[in-house]
């Protein structure tokens, strides 16, 4: 159990000085990876603070959790990622995706699977040293070019074999339940092969929604708002569990919160929404409980036999806005108790 690395996604976003301090204070905490979402219109530029970040520290890796192609290009991407690993050798990741919340904050819609498998293509190469165009080998190329792994986050059948097709690893983002973390590893796996390639080769990481907290109540309603969240884009992962939706059309509730139930600023509200979900649903959907609890849950995971090589506790807080806050103690209770726990 060793190799697992962990990854936080929400460090202390509130101004570039205030993210390195953060991301300082996670290395030595035993951090291996300081991620940052990437939304212009509701977090500083991802880019300006991984250079702060680089500059603060010396072993954990650095990048965007995650990019799109929407609101930045495939070249302009490639560009800021080998900045980044000029700036920290051997520590870059880029994490690409559809997009979601920061796409829809501009009036544009995510991105489609082909071009997200489009883009991929195109700043690996572009890292690689490559020319932009894979059919003009003498066309222009990325003149600070420097090899950084470019990983999509992946939750639907089709993205996730994509993503075994043309990336260098994949987060899985399908909760914790068995049957739906198997299914996605599955995909991956199959999409490499149909590419020609050694499945062994696409590394993995998964992002589960934790609830880190002793509050039973706070377990059950801010857990019942995660499993809603997936069951708003993807029914079939609480089908998967043997689980069944017994309530209102997800539609219909989701007219109640802003913007979605993964999003809204009061998760417990948004739990009552959806009392009806039962605890068994939750327990297939999200990491929840106290630092114990959260530390054997995580380890259960890893004896299912999945070379998850990331895990990336994703905090889900009562009336908390996590980009406007330090998210210090959450941090600390992840990098004191579970790390080692699961170490």
């Amino acid at each position: 159990m060793s190799s697992i690395q962990f990854g936080l996604n929400r460090f202390d976003m509130r101004s570039p000085e205030g993210f390195a301090d953060s991301v300082a204070y996670g290395e030595k905490l035993g951090f291996d990876w300081a991620f940052i979402p990437s939304s212009p219109l509701l977090a500083q530029d991802p880019y300006v603070n991984l250079a702060f970040a680089a500059s603060r520290t010396s072993r954990i890796g650095l990048g965007p959790l995650l990019e799109n192609p929407i609101t930045r290009h495939p070249a302009v991407l490639a560009g800021s990622i080998a900045t980044i690993e000029r700036l920290a050798p051997g520590r870059a990741l880029l994490g690409l995706g559809v997009g979601d919340t920061a796409v829809r904050t501009v009036g544009a819609r995510p991105a489609r699977v082909a071009r997200l498998e489009a883009a991929t293509q195109t700043i690996r190469r572009l890292v690689a040293g490559d020319s932009i165009d894979p059919a003009k080998p003498d066309g222009h190329r990325l003149r600070h070019a420097k090899s950084v792994p470019v990983w999509i986050c992946a939750g639907g059948p089709k993205t996730l074999r994509m993503a075994g097709r043309v990336a260098d690893g994949v987060f899985i983002r399908v909760g914790t339940h068995r049957a739906n973390l198997e299914a996605a590893v599955s995909e991956v796996r199959e999409g490499a092969r149909e590419a020609g390639r050694n499945p062994d080769d696409v590394q993995l990481g998964v992002i589960f929604h934790t609830v880190l907290t002793d509050d039973e109540e706070a377990q059950a309603l801010i857990g019942r708002a995660v499993v809603a969240g997936y069951y708003e884009y993807a029914p079939y992962l609480l089908e998967r569990t043997g689980q069944t939706w017994d309530g209102p059309d997800v539609d219909e509730l989701k007219k109640q919160i802003w913007q979605d139930f993964h999003h809204t600023p009061d998760l417990m509200a948004a739990g009552e929404l959806v009392h009806f979900l039962s605890d068994e649903a939750v327990a297939g959907f999200c990491l929840a409980g106290t630092e114990a609890e959260v530390a054997s849950q995580i380890t259960a995971i890893n004896n299912y036999g999945m070379p998850f090589k990331i895990v990336v506790p994703h905090p889900m807080l009562p009336k908390t806005d996590t980009v406007r806050s330090d998210n210090r103690d959450y941090m600390t209770r992840i990098g004191e108790a579970v790390i080692p726990a699961v170490r």
